[in-house]
């Protein structure tokens, strides 16, 4: 509804805690943005490589610095314990395609109050991100301009990047998929590229094995802090899940996503790290200790900041020129990845943020939107300043290698959000029978499947946290301070509100605005049986043209009992593809936003509903049999159960022998109290 004072307020259901939360919009659906494409297996993966694949530009040298000559064998045990936790992802997205990663799989396994710790654990994860992705590019481009490669140029370098990310969001610039996409192939062409040439070039297992001291170089306990700071080169697998709402197909989509990733990742970051300590080895210093140039800072005559371009310079070329256009190309695409890692962490950032949110996890104004952009922009700014200050106040304080200080940090964030993702898939293995897609290699307990890989990777990530807690005292400090802030906020601000700590109740959507007539942010086009009712997308189209709304089309594809979820369908996947291809072709002809998306299910008018709820559309369109009078007795049986448990008002829609829509019956409420 709408008040004089310019607030538009749209309710929505409320679900408590046995009702089954759902899943929050992604900003960009609000308002009268909209997502855009259909993302498949090849989107999602160059979207994911790029944030993943943007850690080894930082981490190799910050895990040289401890693991020294171990430092592959540091990349392919954490390598294991990603795998494990990619397999875990893989599982519990596709058995709910939301944004939020762990902290949804949380929630649906535990609680609001386990959704939270659990989402203020990535909390912290998004800002150290933003600030040591933001850190490293003025490192890289120091390579034109040599004040960028050390303090105060690094640190104010950092903060404009972080400033100018924050400003664009909050604007609302949109970034380009296919612009993101060339350049996360190109990041990965280019690893490809300088493993090969590595490889045939500077790789030298003699070298390799002279490294190792084994507890001497290095020791055992540098070894083990080193492991646990190479899971950073690793992070970035949410990056699937919070993108499984723009999945066509998310059943078998984020699992094979998940799988090239993996596959990528891991070849590179065995390989990538061999070829670096063969060019730059481990040698003693004048006092004895054990050191590589690949792990030491620029003011000892390092590349810990730079690594990339640290082995890069080893190569040996025909011509200056040709090395130094090599250097200068690996250190702008190298500074170009990490400016997306920053934006995707201050996308993170607001996205988690307003999520919170929604859930009456974090006060309001964490989530309210900017008038005129329709932004998170409090949450961007308060949240976009703490990553600043996490840049600027450490050196303050004599905390010089500020780098492997943001590392560590990052490290205690993702292994307890890690560990929490774990855990909740099991809780969902005993609770729930039917997860649409299995993780490998399963064990039985009392009639009930679970997953030893996540038994695994529990038994990693649990342990990498707990070397941080124990060896960096002062990373744990400020890590633990930062999980004890966070629920006492949870705590005063349900409280405030009379909620109890661990029902999920989701809040109004509130939205500062100039006072209008409230519009169709959102309409749902179900495509039941495999046919797209083409009079009620026309109307939808219509409604959304006139009212600047955007159209969510979900085909639902009924599974049989007998069969997986995921499995494959043959004629009526390949149907309900085409008439989702239809009905984005109709929506372009009106010039409206589609999104188009195929939908698994047992039954059609259950998955119609969670659709709309986890969409929050305000309007279903449905079609009806062309008939001379429409009566609800004649609306079949699928469109009545919608029709009597919709949240949502209802739309029908009769197919006129001329085939225009005509609207035959107008809105129900979620009572069917109005005809």
């Amino acid at each position: 509804m709408s008040d004089d004072a310019g607030t538009i307020t749209v309710t929505r259901a409320a679900g408590a805690g046995g009702d089954g939360p759902h899943a929050p919009p992604d900003l960009t659906e609000i308002g009268h943005g909209g997502l855009q494409r259909v993302l498949g297996v090849p989107a999602l993966f160059s979207t994911a490589y790029g944030n993943v694949g943007s850690s080894i530009y930082y981490a190799l040298g910050l895990v040289a610095g401890f693991a020294l000559g171990l430092t592959p064998v540091a990349f392919i045990i954490s390598g294991f314990i990603f795998v494990a936790t990619a397999l875990t992802y893989a599982e519990a997205t596709a058995a709910y395609p939301e944004a939020g990663g762990s902290s949804s799989f949380a929630r649906h396994a535990f609680n609001e109050f386990v959704s939270f710790v659990t989402a203020w654990a990535q909390m912290l994860n998004y800002v150290i991100t933003m600030v040591i992705s933001a850190f490293f590019v003025p490192h890289y481009l120091a390579v034109f301009w040599k004040p960028l490669e050390t303090a105060p140029g690094d640190i104010i370098g950092g903060c404009v990047v972080i400033a100018a990310l924050a400003l664009l969001n909050i604007v609302g610039v949109k970034e380009t998929a296919a612009l993101n996409i060339g350049l996360a192939l190109a990041d990965f062409g280019t690893q490809v590229l300088l493993a090969l040439l590595g490889a045939f070039v500077l790789l030298d297992p003699s070298v390799l094995v002279a490294n190792v001291n084994l507890g001497v170089a290095p020791t055992w306990t540098d070894f083990l802090v080193g492991v646990t700071v190479s899971m950073i080169a690793y992070t970035g697998i949410e990056t699937i899940s919070n993108m499984a709402e723009e999945t066509r197909d998310p059943v078998r989509s984020v699992p094979r996503a998940i799988g090239w990733v993996v596959a990528a990742v891991l070849s590179l970051y065995i390989i990538l790290p061999l070829v670096a300590l063969s060019a730059l080895p481990v040698t003693q210093n004048a006092a004895g200790e054990y050191e590589t140039k690949l792990g030491l800072p620029k003011e000892q005559g390092g590349y810990a900041e730079d690594p990339f371009v640290g082995f890069v310079e080893q190569f040996s070329v025909p011509q200056e020129w040709m090395h130094d256009l090599l250097i200068g190309y690996v250190a702008v695409l190298a500074a170009v990845i990490l400016i997306i890692a920053t934006n995707a962490g201050v996308i993170g950032v607001s996205r988690l943020s307003y999520s919170m949110g929604q859930y009456q996890q974090v006060p309001d104004v964490l989530r309210r939107l900017h008038p005129r952009f329709l932004t998170p922009y409090i949450s961007i700014l308060i949240f976009s300043t703490i990553a600043c200050l996490m840049l600027i106040v450490p050196p303050l304080f004599g905390l010089d290698e500020l780098a492997t200080l943001l590392g560590n940090l990052y490290a205690f964030g993702a292994m307890l959000s890690f560990s929490m993702a774990h855990v909740s898939l099991i809780k969902l293995r005993i609770d729930r029978h039917d997860m649409p897609w299995r993780s490998p290699l399963n064990f039985t307990v009392r009639g009930v499947s679970l997953p030893f890989m996540a038994f695994v990777g529990l038994f990693g990530t649990g342990s990498a946290w707990l070397v941080q807690v124990t060896i960096n005292r002062t990373e744990a400090m400020i890590g633990l301070v930062w999980m004890l802030i966070g629920p006492g906020i949870y705590v005063w601000f349900r409280r405030s509100q009379s909620l109890d700590l661990t029902s999920t109740i989701r809040a109004p959507l509130v939205v500062e605005a100039p006072s209008a007539e409230v519009t169709y942010n959102n309409i749902l086009v179900p495509v039941i049986g495999g046919r797209l009712d083409h009079a009620a997308m026309l109307v939808a189209c219509k409604l959304a043209a006139e009212r600047g709304a955007q159209i969510l089309v979900s085909a639902v594809m009924e599974v049989p009992r007998q069969l997986p979820l995921h499995a494959t369908l043959g004629d009526t996947e390949w149907q309900s593809n085409q008439q989702l291809d239809v009905a984005r072709a109709i929506g372009q002809e009106f010039g409206v936003d589609v999104i188009t998306r195929l939908v698994r299910a047992r039954s059609s008018d259950g998955a119609v509903l969670e659709e709309a709820l986890r969409r929050e559309s305000q309007l279903i369109v449905l079609g009806v049999e062309p008939r001379r009078h429409v009566h609800r007795s004649l609306l079949g049986r699928t469109n009545e159960r919608i029709i009597r448990k919709a949240p949502t008002r209802v739309l029908l829609v009769r197919e006129r022998d001329d085939f225009t829509g005509h609207a035959a019956a107008s809105r129900f409420r979620k009572d069917g109290g109005e005809t």
